[in-house]
């Protein structure tokens, strides 16, 4: 077990590190999303999603 352990820390850390960022960039698109934050910079002449925002047009 121990010899397994030593052979894989060098991915679990790395694994560790990148669920550590994940949950991080999650957490904070939920509290920009609860402050009403939005990634749209608001020109929707130029956006191909348009019709899906908000229901703006």
């Amino acid at each position: 077990m121990t010899a397994w352990f030593i052979a894989n820390l060098g991915t679990m850390i790395i694994s560790l590190i990148l669920i550590a960022v994940v949950v991080l960039i999650i957490r904070t698109m939920i509290r920009d999303k609860k402050r009403g934050i939005s990634s749209c910079g608001g020109n929707c002449a130029h956006c191909k999603a348009c019709s899906s925002c908000r229901g703006r047009s």
